[in-house]
């Protein structure tokens, strides 16, 4: 066993990433938990600088290794992990960096944006979605909670490394897709027209925004269509991630 340790000064730096946003930042470094993501990760292309197994923990292999392997004690691990039943998988990648100039797309791509959202659940709900749906790329603007939040990985169950996902301000985002051409389709329920209603094909980006507020008035004056979806009940939103599979599944039904 190579850390059994709680007081291991690797150890409180591997927390820190877990629970710090600015810590993750300034090290450019991220905390991929769960076999699964992993897998999702390496897939990408992404190279483990260092790979922590807890063999008390361990249930399925792992086929993956990193510049640095090293086995840990249940306790310690429990204290890294973010997971309530752990499966003894837990790498600490380089923070991947993808800019919209970077991105390359179809002729016709499907985008999603998402403004604003705050809670890691929802956001990764909404990339977990989109790469179900075959969207071409996720656009997270003016982000309350950062793509690289442990539990944001976790909730799309590693769908983050598996399309491409571009944090960037709205206004950048804006003109970016203007520039590619895209129609801009905005989700908000003082809209007139149905997001059934509508035609969905060709280069278009689906912005939602969050539950409390809703978009902001730059991308409602900006889009070239405001949809709602139809609510008959007495509650007056929808979660995010619900409103982003309802649009964005209306438009793979529409392409297909």
């Amino acid at each position: 066993m190579d850390i059994v340790s709680l007081q291991n000064s690797r150890v409180k730096h591997w927390v820190k990433l877990r629970e710090d946003k600015k810590r993750r930042k300034e090290d450019r470094l991220i905390l991929v938990e769960g076999r699964d993501e992993l897998t999702l990760a390496a897939a990408s292309g992404l190279q483990a600088q260092t790979l922590l197994s807890a063999p008390e923990l361990i249930r399925r292999p792992l086929n993956f290794s990193a510049a640095e392997n090293l086995t840990v004690s249940r306790a310690v691990f429990e204290k890294i992990s973010y997971r309530e039943n752990p499966d003894g998988w837990i790498g600490i990648f380089p923070m991947p960096t993808t800019t919209l100039g970077e991105l390359t797309l179809p002729p016709e791509p499907l985008i999603l944006v998402a403004e604003s959202v705050e809670k890691p659940g929802n956001l990764g709900a909404i990339l977990r979605t989109a790469d179900a749906a075959g969207a071409d790329a996720v656009l997270v603007c003016d982000p309350r909670v950062d793509v690289w939040n442990p539990n944001v990985i976790r909730a799309s169950r590693g769908a983050v490394f598996a399309l491409p996902v571009v944090e960037a301000d709205s206004f950048e985002a804006l003109n970016w897709l203007k520039s590619r051409k895209a129609r801009v389709l905005a989700a908000t329920p003082s809209a007139q027209t149905l997001y059934t209603d509508v035609n969905l094909r060709g280069a278009l980006a689906l912005v939602v925004g969050t539950e409390d507020k809703g978009l902001t008035n730059l991308w409602i004056e900006n889009a070239d269509l405001q949809v709602k979806i139809p609510m008959f009940g007495k509650v007056n939103s929808l979660n995010v991630s619900i409103a982003a599979a309802l649009t964005i599944y209306e438009a793979l039904r529409q392409r297909r």
